[in-house]
């Protein structure tokens, strides 16, 4: 099945952009009349006929919707800080996006080796990847903040559940992160991953003060990327 785009979708009508209608109708030579599939990003998949083939401006009528399609029965938000390499984030942010996670936030510790984080390559990215996995839903990228301003807004007492995953050389008790998806349970559900040179102290006990859960996810030293796809798996296994 080919995904398209709809920046614009009312229901009756769907619009797709100059890059998506540029792909429909030049690369895959769609015409009017083709039955094309398409998603508004927020969960919806709609079946279409296409009825203006421009490939600067496409249109299709919606013949069919199909809501919540393909969605997970969970709300995931990841907070991962950004790589000194640009191209391992983006690589979290493709493979997390397959797997199944609702948002994405760039956090800044007080130990990262990268301070600024631009998110409009990464949305690109999401984007691909959603319509490669077959999914309706975009996870929103949001844009970066530090970690303990991140901390700073959860509220303890939301219900959600949130885990850190951070070493605490033997100073904390962790537990896996499978058996805290599996004691504490919940649908909504926050995962704070740090940088190569993990949190500090003082954010890692931040943390712990809003709530959060410490956790590991197995013996192996993880790099960042592979921390947060670990974690978003862990999630979509369980569920």
């Amino acid at each position: 099945m080919e995904l398209f785009y709809a920046y614009e979708a009312d229901g009756r009508v769907c619009r797709l952009d100059a890059e998506e209608s540029g792909h429909c109708v030049r690369v895959l030579r769609h015409r009017a009349g083709d039955e094309i599939h398409l998603i508004d990003g927020v969960g919806t998949l709609f079946r279409c006929r296409l009825v203006d083939d421009s490939p600067k401006g496409a249109e299709a009528e919606v013949l069919e919707a199909f809501p919540g399609w393909n969605a997970h029965p969970y709300r995931l938000t990841v907070a991962c800080c950004p790589t000194k390499n640009n191209e391992r984030f983006e690589w979290f942010v493709e493979k997390a996006t397959e797997v199944g996670v609702d948002r994405i936030v760039p956090v800044i510790g007080e130990r990262s080796e990268r301070k600024v984080y631009k998110t409009d390559r990464a949305a690109r990215i999401a984007l691909s990847a959603t319509k490669q996995s077959l999914k309706a839903r975009i996870p929103e990228i949001v844009e970066p903040l530090s970690v303990k301003d991140f901390i700073g807004q959860t509220d303890p007492a939301d219900g959600s559940l949130k885990l850190i995953a951070y070493c605490f050389e033997g100073e904390t008790k962790r537990i896996s992160i499978q058996e805290a998806l599996q004691v504490f349970g919940g649908r909504d559900i926050t995962i704070l991953i740090g940088p190569e040179g993990d949190f500090s102290p003082e954010e890692a006990r931040l943390a712990v003060e809003h709530g959060y859960v410490p956790v590991h996810l197995g013996a192996s030293r993880l790099r960042t990327e592979t921390a947060a796809v670990l974690a978003a798996a862990a999630v979509y296994l369980a569920y």
